[in-house]
């Protein structure tokens, strides 16, 4: 019988050039938004990175890009509070959000980035996935669970890509991959296939990468 949530396969020769293709080009900073009004023209497809505070977003985002400064990673959690897009050639917006989570953050700063992300979910008609990261050492947490139901209620599909796995023995790593299928299970919007990455190792890239340039 088949796992609910399997892994990802790797792509074949011609799927996987096609990702390598989309993320051989330049990529660039656009701008960093911090309320709806700011955000670019829907001109091109989006796909969106959340996770909570150090989950290595933005080494995640500097590996698929081959560009190790494009995403500020950052010693203080939740340190970014802007939305941050980025070019991928010509017809993709790479989107990423501020990690959630915020152990020292002022609640209005905490509410008034609930609020942005909310509506932003909500309301960009171009996005087409969103990525939530999860640590390959913990599983999913509440505050990951709030995230998904929130994407639950947008109706925005998501995908749960584990990241630092290199950190977890293979043993261990199958015990936190059914954690985060039980987890799965009770999101609707959840896709149903999970990509394991690492980016310090550059185990899984290839196959995120490969992911965003079939979507359509």
């Amino acid at each position: 019988m088949q796992l609910p949530f399997p892994v990802v396969e790797e792509p074949d020769g011609q799927t996987a050039e096609r990702g390598r293709l989309l993320f051989a080009g330049e990529t660039e900073f656009v701008k960093g938004v911090v309320a709806m009004s700011g955000l670019p023209d829907a001109d091109r497809l989006e796909v969106c990175f959340a996770g909570r505070s150090n989950v290595g977003k933005s080494s995640l985002i500097n590996a698929l890009t081959g560009r190790k400064g494009l995403a500020r990673a950052s010693n203080t959690p939740g340190r970014t509070q802007e939305i941050n897009y980025f070019t991928a050639g010509d017809d993709l917006y790479l989107v990423d959000l501020p990690g959630y989570g915020f152990a020292n953050a002022p609640l209005p700063v905490v509410e008034k980035w609930q609020r942005l992300l909310k509506q932003f979910l909500q309301g960009r008609q171009t996005l087409r996935r969103a990525f939530v990261l999860i640590d390959a050492r913990h599983g999913v947490k509440k505050v990951d669970d709030e995230i998904m139901s929130l994407l639950d209620s947008a109706a925005v599909t998501f995908q749960v890509v584990l990241t630092k796995a290199d950190k977890v023995k293979e043993k261990e790593r199958e015990k936190i991959l059914d954690q985060v299928r039980g987890a799965l299970s009770k999101h609707p919007a959840a896709y149903p296939e999970l990509i394991v990455t690492s980016s310090e190792k550059g185990w899984g890239i290839p196959t995120l990468r490969s992911v965003i340039a079939t979507l359509e």
